[in-house]
């Protein structure tokens, strides 16, 4: 699996035009949707069927992983105190099928892994999908919504810095530290289920 690149992007509130010209800008030949709801309420251009059919008009190829590497889950083990929980989630069947998936399709494509956020930082794409793929040994960019391209490493160092853990620490190695910044940023952005008594596990 070494040797693989991905680059991630956010979907925020573009129009399509200015999308697709993101993904053209960085030669992007296939997005890897994340997200466990493939719409948008408030940016139809990006549910599922248009946003596949727009892809194809600018010959790039579209695949839905939401329900292979999506922040939410139907696992009730995945969850703690109603919260989902991306240890868990990253060691399910579906979730290692999805990041096997990936690396299958970067032999032959340059893949954007695509959620809805424009920030990073916030999404599970970076802290879950991201995080996952490096320990694999695949390397990583994250496009911003100007089009600025920011590495992986870069983005870890800034999610450090937001909690004051980018110093040096005689006690704890520079891994350490990491694991608990992701920690801490897990619990801002994971998945939170809906108590619904007629379900077993929350929908995706």
């Amino acid at each position: 699996m070494t040797g693989a690149r991905f680059v991630t992007i956010g979907h925020s509130t573009h129009d399509t035009s200015t999308f697709l010209q993101l993904l053209i800008q960085h030669n992007v030949t296939a997005v890897a949707d994340v997200r466990s709801v493939p719409s948008s309420r408030y940016n139809p251009q990006f549910n599922r069927h248009t946003l596949r059919q727009s892809l194809e008009g600018a010959r790039i190829k579209y695949v839905f992983l939401g329900g292979e590497l999506g922040a939410r889950s139907d696992d009730p083990t995945c969850y703690q105190d109603g919260r989902v929980q991306y240890d868990r989630l990253a060691g399910t069947a579906p979730f290692k099928h999805g990041i096997g998936r990936l690396f299958d399709g970067a032999q032959s494509q340059r893949i954007a892994v695509m959620c809805s956020e424009a920030e990073p930082l916030d999404c599970h794409r970076t802290v879950l999908v991201a995080r996952v793929l490096e320990e694999h040994g695949a390397a990583i960019d994250h496009i911003h919504r100007d089009g600025r391209i920011e590495s992986h490493q870069a983005a870890m160092c800034r999610l450090m810095s937001r909690f004051h853990l980018d110093q040096a620490d005689l006690f704890r190695t520079h891994a350490e530290i990491l694991r608990e910044a992701l920690k801490r940023q897990e619990s801002k952005i994971a998945y939170v289920a809906q108590p619904n008594t007629d379900d077993v596990a929350p929908w995706r």
